[in-house]
């Protein structure tokens, strides 16, 4: 019986086998038929699906993957079904597959979803000229992993948005290199909140993590996504520094291999943000100009005819900037005033207007220009004129780091001089003008500027009523062959005129007696003209604040009592006159101690008595800025100068030292001698050639430029005597802002100092004509300034060079210069 029972079980699955095919044969037909309906149902649904996924793939959104999974497995299946017809045991499962694919089609709600934010987001560019060496040496410094950030300066309109767009777009190409890259126009103000929301919206962080959340919630979101990838940060347009920490920006300047860049307009913001390399984006070379000018109007238009007129002229109109084209000066003077907008005070907007009155491409002297500014007023606010004087100098360092002045400090490598002077872009200049004129409108010139190719005709001049400055520079020097002198009456219509500035006008020989008339005057230049004698009516101009007589060569008098009526005069400068006048200065020095408010003395002086006479002044001796000694008969110079910035003396053939007097403040002090140094900057000494010896150099921190010349005795610079090494270095710091030194034609000088000195600062040393100097003051222990620029000599005394160690003659050789 045992084997009874599988075998009854074989037959009842044979039959249940059998039972079932006949059934799918027995209902073939009605299956069909149900699975041909129910194809034709799923039909429907899949193209009502499709129409739904076309219209939102035409929003630039992709299918989710289970809607692109469930057409795919439609499609398949309908071709499916066809051949299924033929086979009947599987009609009845695919018509429950069919149904449920059914009811799925009828639940999907959403069927797309945005595309995820690409790396690099394209931005439309202009063709660039003249930005293609910029462009490469910006992104040669993103390829340095030691360069985290990199800001661009300049002022507006050199092309600073468009070199950034450019450097987005060439990620286009490289993007396997970062994560994201991320564009955000800052503008004005710099606004922590809505950098945010643009990395917000590119990082796509979720809105649980940013919806009603705090600044400091958000930054730190932000840090936690950016400090994962491999970023770079493009920031357009910053007006003022903008604290990228505050922002949630991780730090990028340590090894990171993240990128910020950002442009502005004032180079104290890339300081500020704290950018590792630091780009000024300037004006275009004039051939690049010409290049734009082409895409401007056309090659063929350029070329059209041989001789188009005075085309020369347009490309000079243009002084390499591209936007001096017609019909655009409103357009772009507004945007330019933004940075004018920016300064932070009516006081320095004052400052950089009046700059627009000095001749295009002229050179303004940065000392001239500040007692420019003390004449008309604008740093009243200052206690004095030593502090309005600083004041002016911050002024034009603000007006530099905004772009609106170009400052140049150089140095004369053969005379030994410096000349310090800032210059006016065209276009700001133009800017500014506009400004005067109330934004365009030049019925409500503020400021008038006249030049050789304007000169106003008579009726003109109505037009010039309401004013407040007028430049009338070259219209004064148009013929300079013929002697020059005002009228009479010439001051009579100018009752409130405040500077008058003649300086090189030297075809002027005499002032009218009525300038006394101009009661409101607060600052006269006289400098290098022809003037011979001052009239008596000046000392009646009780506001005249600063007063310049330099260079005047042909002044035989100055009458007494006129400086003395100068009630209000703070600066007083008379150098490179005629020494001459009433035999010496003894008078004037007497006049200008008796003055009140006087607070700045520039002046040469040439004979013993008026020597004396400074010496013997406690209040002259403070106000002294530049001290010129021409004065033969004088054997030694005895200084206690405080406030000194510049010492020469020439032409002193007896001179045997010049000394510093620190008995008379340090007998009863108790504070220590380096407090009494004297302060010169420069300090020149020619023609001496008695002179042996320069003692008043060890007590002078503050030089920075030192000329000695034709001096036939002097055997050492520096004499250290009694001062020990760690004195002069420490605590007197001898040396140590020196800049320039200049030694020419001192045939017995054997040294400039036995002690080694550090010079961190020395960019230049001349050497010339000192055959004897055998030894310079370096030792192997020195560092090479790293602005040292060249030692220059004659090559012979260069190989004959003594070396207490060949490493500096290795070290300093690359510098040489025959």
């Amino acid at each position: 019986m045992d084997f009874v029972s599988p075998v009854l079980d074989i037959a009842s699955c044979l039959w249940d086998c059998t039972a079932k095919r006949a059934v799918y044969i027995h209902e073939l037909p009605e299956n069909l038929n149900s699975l041909r309906t129910a194809m034709e149902d799923l039909k429907n649904v899949y193209e009502d699906v499709k129409e739904k996924v076309d219209r939102e793939e035409k929003l630039r959104k992709k299918l989710t993957r289970a809607v692109d999974g469930w057409i795919q497995s439609v499609e398949a299946m309908e071709k499916e079904a066809n051949d299924f017809y033929k086979i009947g045991k599987m009609v009845r499962g695919k018509m429950d597959e069919v149904t449920l694919k059914k009811t799925e089609g009828f639940n999907f709600s959403v069927v797309a979803e945005p595309l995820p934010s690409p790396t690099v987001i394209e931005r439309p560019l202009d063709k660039m000229v003249g930005l293609d060496s910029l462009f490469d040496h910006v992104c040669m410094q993103l390829q340095d992993d030691k360069v985290g950030s990199v800001g661009l300066y300049g002022m507006g309109g050199m092309g600073k948005t468009t070199l950034l767009t450019r450097i987005n777009n060439e990620f286009l190409k490289t993007r396997v290199e970062f994560d994201a890259v991320i564009w955000v126009t800052v503008s004005r103000p710099a606004n922590v909140e809505k950098v945010q929301q643009v990395l917000f919206n590119k990082l796509e962080i979720p809105s649980f993590q940013w919806k009603g959340r705090s600044e400091d919630e958000r930054k730190e979101a932000i840090f936690n996504v950016l400090k994962m990838k491999k970023f770079v940060l493009l920031l357009d347009d910053i007006w003022e520094p903008l604290d990228l920490f505050a922002v949630g920006i991780p730090p990028v300047n340590d090894g990171s291999k993240s990128k910020v860049v950002f442009t502005t307009r004032f180079s104290t913001v890339c300081r500020d943000i704290g950018a590792k390399k630091r780009i000024e984006v300037k004006c275009l070379e004039w051939e690049e100009a010409f290049a734009l000018l082409q895409i401007y109007v056309g090659e063929d238009t350029i070329n059209s005819h041989p001789h188009i007129p005075k085309l020369a002229e347009i490309i000079q109109m243009l002084k390499n900037y591209p936007a001096k084209f017609p019909r655009v000066e409103n357009h772009l003077f507004s945007g330019l005033a933004f940075s004018y907008d920016s300064l932070h005070d009516e006081v320095v907007q004052s400052c950089f207007l009046y700059c627009s009155l000095f001749p295009e491409d002229y050179e303004i002297d940065c000392d001239r220009l500040v007692q420019l500014w003390i004449g008309e007023g604008f740093l009243d606010e200052y206690g004095d004129i030593k502090e309005a004087r600083n004041g002016g100098e911050e002024i034009i360092a603000s007006l530099n780091h905004a772009c609106l002045l170009e400052v140049n400090d150089n140095i004369d490598h053969y005379l030994g001089e410096r000349a310090r002077f800032v210059k006016m872009h065209d276009v700001i200049r133009d800017m500014a003008l506009w400004l005067s004129c109330q934004n365009g409108n030049k019925k409500q010139n503020r400021f008038v500027v006249v030049d050789e190719s304007e000169l106003a005709a008579s009726q003109e001049v109505e037009k010039w009523k309401g004013t407040q400055r007028i430049s009338l520079t070259l219209l004064l020097v148009v013929n300079r062959r013929r002697p020059l002198s005002f009228p009479s009456g010439f001051f009579t219509y100018m009752p409130l005129i405040t500077v008058l500035d003649f300086a090189s006008l030297d075809n002027l020989v005499a002032l009218p007696g009525n300038i006394g008339k101009l009661v409101t005057l607060q600052f006269l230049n006289l400098s290098d003209t022809a003037i011979s004698w001052i009239p008596r009516e000046l000392r009646n101009l009780k506001k005249l604040r600063v007063l310049i007589l330099n260079q005047m060569l042909e002044l035989e008098e100055i009458p007494s009592q006129v400086i003395s009526g100068l009630s209000s005069l703070q600066l007083f400068s008379i150098m490179d006159s005629q020494e001459h006048i009433q035999g010496d200065y003894r008078a004037l020095l007497e006049e200008l101690e008796g003055l009140k408010c006087m607070g700045e003395v520039f002046i040469s002086l040439y004979s013993v008595p008026s020597i004396q006479t400074l010496l013997n002044s406690h209040k002259l001796q403070r106000c002294l800025k530049i001290l010129q000694v021409f004065c033969p008969d004088i054997n030694l110079i005895h200084l206690l100068f405080p406030y000194l910035e510049k010492l020469v003396v020439m032409h002193c053939w007896k001179l045997e030292d010049v000394t510093v007097n620190l008995e008379k403040e340090v007998v009863h002090s108790t504070f220590p001698r380096h407090q009494y140094l004297y302060q010169p900057s420069e300090v020149k000494i020619a023609s001496c050639e008695n002179l042996m010896k320069l003692t008043c150099l060890i007590y002078a921190p503050n030089l920075k430029l030192l000329n000695i010349l034709d001096c036939a005795s002097l055997e050492e610079v520096i004499q250290v005597g009694e001062c020990g090494v760690s004195e002069i270095e420490s605590d007197l710091g001898l040396f140590s802002r020196l800049v320039f030194v200049n030694l020419r034609s001192l045939p017995k000088l054997r040294s400039i100092c036995e002690w080694s000195l550090l010079f961190p600062s020395l960019r230049v040393m001349n050497v010339v004509r000192c055959p004897n100097l055998r030894k310079l003051p370096f030792d192997s222990n020195i560092k090479i300034s790293k602005n040292l620029e060249e030692i220059k000599g004659e090559q012979e005394w260069w190989a004959e060079l003594e070396w207490e160690d060949q490493t500096i003659k290795h070290n300093l050789t690359p510098y040489f210069k025959p």
